[in-house]
């Protein structure tokens, strides 16, 4: 059970992270670029690809039309999709959990493309890959 000075307590340290913090102010996707953008009160906007974040990268435009800000203005959320952001991870670069972050570097270090395929060619010709110091 939570006592009254505890509460008051919690509410003191919110107040203080939130004036400490950028909060939501505006958020809205725009379909012409397929963005969130989401404007904070220090005049920053912050601008994504849904696909690139986790519980959003599956849904589709008319999902992302209707985002709450949170209370606080820290957090949104995507009713349609029942996903929840954290504005201070977005700005950490944080679009999901470490396994989803760690896959998704996983899927653009397997892409094979032209460019990628011609500076692995560059590579070998140079000797390729440095060898790693062995350990003592």
């Amino acid at each position: 059970m939570i006592t009254d000075e505890q509460f008051k307590l919690a509410n003191q340290r919110a107040k203080k992270k939130i004036s400490n913090s950028h909060v939501t102010t505006a958020v809205h996707y725009d379909n012409n670029s397929e963005r969130i953008t989401i404007s904070l009160s220090s005049g920053l906007e912050l601008s994504f690809s849904p696909k690139t974040v986790q519980g959003l990268e599956n849904a589709k435009p008319a999902d992302l039309t209707e985002i709450e800000i949170s209370p606080s203005g820290l957090g949104l959320y995507f009713p349609k999709v029942d996903t929840d952001l954290y504005i201070p991870s977005l700005l950490h670069g944080l679009l999901g959990t470490e396994k989803w972050m760690a896959e998704n570097g996983r899927k653009g270090g397997r892409a094979r493309t032209e460019a990628k395929i011609a500076a692995s060619r560059e590579n070998g010709k140079q000797g390729g890959r440095p060898r790693m110091p062995k350990s003592v």
